[in-house]
């Protein structure tokens, strides 16, 4: 009697140590699914995102602009010897989406390089400018974005001052202090639906002296780039190529006010 007893007792014994195992693995396993779980729900967020369209494949050749593929993302060589833009695409958007501008800006007198961020987010990737400025030798250096890839390059600027000349945002804002000595140039569409205007107003007190903010009448948010229409966005009363036209007259008239008053200074 006493053997089956005892017996008994040493099985009730393993079956509690076996429970307890249990938790204790169950426990263990909680934290590694949830990461599971937080990564598919990643993946599946970043899996939607705007395309380029055919007008950005197009102008991803070569003409009197270079254009190369690159490590960093593309690289746009026009006639400028001194003066480049790093340019940081928006969030969730194909970063060939920007080629059509870039292209022409180029072209205009601006050389360019387009950053391709992970997962086409640029707070992924904030540092992008860093390793693109020293693989060139351009005197003069510009940073600049659309929507959120605008905000990161402008956060960067804010803690990079003395690598710039300015910082160039499309439909973006800064969130930090920007530089004193750099000039900033901010354009918005007047039909932009997207953009935080409030977030807009904030930013303004983070700008240097040099500052220029101008509104382009008919302009929307998705029209910077070309990746069809934005959910939300407002119904642009101009065409594409019309507010490229716009963006670059804009820009390169602020590059050039910057680059004299820079040889003013000195």
């Amino acid at each position: 009697m006493r053997e089956k007893l005892g017996k008994s007792h040493r099985r009730k014994r393993k079956t509690g140590q076996g429970r307890k195992h249990r938790i204790i693995v169950a426990a263990a396993l909680v934290p590694a699914v949830t990461a599971l779980i937080a990564a598919a729900v990643f993946l599946i967020y970043v899996s939607v995102y705007y395309r380029a369209d055919a007008a950005a494949e197009e102008a991803l050749r070569t003409d009197e602009v270079l254009v190369e593929k690159t490590d960093y993302g593309w690289y746009f060589d026009g006639p400028s010897e001194d003066t480049a833009l790093i340019f940081y695409p928006g969030g969730k958007v194909e970063e060939t989406a920007y080629a059509p501008l870039l292209h022409r800006l180029a072209a205009a007198g601006m050389d360019v390089c387009l950053a391709k961020m992970p997962f086409r987010l640029a707070v992924l990737d904030t540092d992008a400018a860093k390793d693109i400025i020293e693989q060139y030798s351009y005197e003069k250096w510009y940073i600049g974005g659309h929507s959120l890839g605008g905000v990161m390059a402008a956060d960067f600027a804010a803690g990079h001052g003395g690598l710039f000349e300015g910082v160039i945002l499309l439909a973006a804002y800064p969130v930090k202090e920007i530089p004193s000595q750099l000039s900033e140039l901010l354009l918005v569409g007047s039909l932009d639906q997207v953009i935080n205007m409030d977030k807009v107003a904030e930013g303004r007190q983070y700008a240097p002296e040099n500052y220029e903010e101008d509104v382009i009448e008919g302009g929307n948010h998705a029209q910077f780039g070309s990746y069809g229409r934005q959910k939300g966005d407002g119904i642009p009363s101009i065409t594409p190529q019309q507010q490229r036209h716009e963006t670059i007259d804009r820009i390169m008239d602020f590059v050039n006010k910057s680059s004299n008053q820079t040889e003013v200074l000195n």
